[in-house]
């Protein structure tokens, strides 16, 4: 499977945001959009006006970037989105919030989707008491997400990772059990529950063209 193997803080600077791609470097003054806060290369600096298109581009690059999805999976996930009954952009983005990976670091089970995805191609993941090593897996209302600790209970590594987030708010429509690594679906992620200002519409118009 391709993954994107580049710095990450690169992609960053690329967006003009914090895509809180390094974990709990992001939330220091180490973050390097601290301290080149414009798009990396030698014209970075310079002021470029976007034309209805590029802005368009830029805001599904920034999208794909943050769940760490590549572009024939994104739209894969558009399509399906755009074959559902309701709003296209509001469906593409509840889909993204619905992988497994991404629920695992919205529990604070890991610093980044990055480390989430590690965390279930080691099978260590369960979900309703079987194991999950995709980290696509798309978790449903009622589900309940386990990480496998050792029989002392979570390992040294996890309780860093639990102490590293431990400020990281969780989202309304999830439930964390952070003392035995579980979670639980609440409910279907709304928007506003993501904490990221992501324009989907431009996406949709986008891929409509």
């Amino acid at each position: 499977m391709a993954r994107y193997t580049g710095p990450s803080c690169r992609l960053c600077r690329r967006e003009g945001m914090k895509l809180f791609l390094k974990g709990t470097k992001c939330y220091t003054p180490k973050c390097p959009i601290e301290k080149r806060g414009f798009p990396p290369g030698q014209h970075g600096q310079l002021r470029i006006r976007l034309s209805d298109y590029g802005v368009q581009l830029r805001e599904k690059q920034k999208v794909k970037r943050i769940y760490g999805v590549l572009e024939r999976q994104f739209r894969r996930y558009f399509s399906l989105a755009q074959k559902t009954k309701g709003v296209t952009g509001q469906f593409l983005l509840e889909m993204l919030e619905r992988r497994l990976d991404n629920v695992l670091y919205r529990l604070g089970f890991a610093t980044s989707r990055k480390e989430a995805r590690q965390v279930v191609r080691h099978r260590l993941v369960a979900v309703n008491g079987r194991l999950v090593d995709i980290p696509s897996f798309s978790v449903r209302v009622g589900d309940v997400i386990q990480v496998r600790a050792g029989a002392n209970g979570p390992s040294e590594r996890f309780k860093a990772t639990l102490e590293r987030t431990k400020d990281r708010p969780v989202p309304a429509w999830l439930q964390a059990d952070a003392e035995h690594l579980k979670g639980q679906i609440l409910r279907m992620p709304q928007k506003d529950d993501l904490g990221l200002p992501i324009q989907e519409q431009l996406i949709v118009e986008l891929y409509s063209k």
